[in-house]
């Protein structure tokens, strides 16, 4: 089989709209653990458009502005690559207040239905991840430092990485890399250092991988459509929640739900999200399965998922009722254990499950 991923850069537009969605909801949860947040971003050039509800202490006094500026800095904006983040329009229709009367209690009940599937094989070295997602991932974190370790090529924040992997070959047979670069530097030592960078981590990553072969694809592109100067917000408009492959597992593994960047960790999408993972992840770390798919379902005033099927790589059904009571699936358990344990516009940038050190990917026997 020939597997594809893709990961994009944080100066992405789509990426950009994720991590100042989750960057209000990090600050919600801060004046308010069980703050209420359902957040929508559109961004183009430099207008960004903010809308949905925050409900927490004191949610009228959240720098809504500042936060969406400081986004874009993070991203790596400012200087000679625009949209500057002091020039930004931001446009708000939030719906900003405390939790009604008795509303955090409620917090507790899903106040929306969702279907959820969470995935994990039996691959510690790769995170338990698919091999093809989690080196799209690490290759586009390392890409991305090639900005700062060599400023004499230009590079500027946004990017993108798509791969295909052969898993008979266990190699990589073709790669596209899209690096924002201005006119004028040199496209000769961009691919240069693009070849130098993408080899250095093939063979940091091929430990992960048993049997990895780690030489360069045959098919190797750098900017296949020709200089990419203008990216980001600049050159495409961006939606929260667009990446929700990027987010999840990659293509080969079904999604379900929603968006997760935007929404607290007692929202069924982000919640049902990390407890499907963690489902998962107990019956492969347990050693039943290679790999294992879990789907979970919540309907409007449910307190809990409710497993709808787990299944392993041949699609066999495995009995629900035994893992059950071996994770807890209550949104009461997502939003108090997860609230402010991880860094929001981190996870919006590098994915939930791509690297260990997240609370959710800790299981315990």
């Amino acid at each position: 089989m020939t597997y594809a991923a893709e990961s994009v850069f944080p100066g992405h537009p789509d990426k950009l709209c994720d991590a100042i969605a989750d960057a209000l909801v990090e600050e919600a949860a801060r004046r308010e653990k069980r703050a209420l947040c359902g957040i929508e971003i559109a961004a183009h050039r430099d207008t960004v458009f903010i809308t949905g509800r925050i409900a927490c202490a004191n949610a009228e006094e959240i720098p809504v502005e500042e936060i969406a500026r400081e986004s874009y800095r993070a991203a790596g904006y400012g200087g000679e690559w625009l949209p500057a983040p002091e020039q930004i329009e931001v446009y708000t229709n939030l719906c900003l207040g405390p939790l009604h009367e008795g509303e955090a209690s409620f917090r507790d009940v899903s106040d929306d239905q969702s279907i959820v599937a969470g995935y994990a094989m039996d691959s510690p070295g790769t995170n338990w991840l698919p091999p093809e997602h989690w080196l799209a991932c690490r290759l586009s974190r390392r890409l991305q430092r090639l900005r700062y370790d060599t400023p004499e090529l230009g590079l500027g924040p946004d990017g993108k990485v798509v791969l295909l992997f052969d898993s008979a070959a266990n190699s990589l047979t073709a790669l596209s890399v899209s690096l924002q670069q201005k006119i004028g530097a040199s496209e000769i030592e961009l691919h240069r250092a693009a070849r130098a960078a993408v080899a250095e981590e093939l063979h940091a990553c091929a430990p992960g991988i048993p049997g990895f072969r780690p030489e360069l694809p045959a098919q190797f592109h750098v900017n296949g459509a020709g200089n990419f100067e203008v990216g980001g917000p600049e050159g495409d408009n961006g939606l929260s929640g667009k990446k929700l492959v990027v987010d999840a597992y990659g293509p080969r593994v079904p999604i379900g739900g929603g968006a997760l960047s935007g929404k607290d960790f007692f929202k069924a999408d982000r919640a049902g999200a990390v407890l499907s993972r963690r489902l998962a992840k107990t019956v492969v770390a347990a050693g039943v399965a290679a790999e294992c798919t879990a789907t979970l379902a919540i309907f409007p005033g449910d307190a809990s998922f409710r497993i709808v099927s787990l299944r392993d790589a041949a699609g066999a059904v495995l009995d629900p009722e035994r893992w059950a009571a071996l994770i807890d699936l209550s949104l009461a358990a997502a939003g108090e254990r997860y609230a402010l344990t991880a860094n929001l516009p981190s996870l919006a940038r590098d994915g939930h499950f791509a690297s260990p050190d997240r609370p959710w990917e800790e299981i315990h026997f």
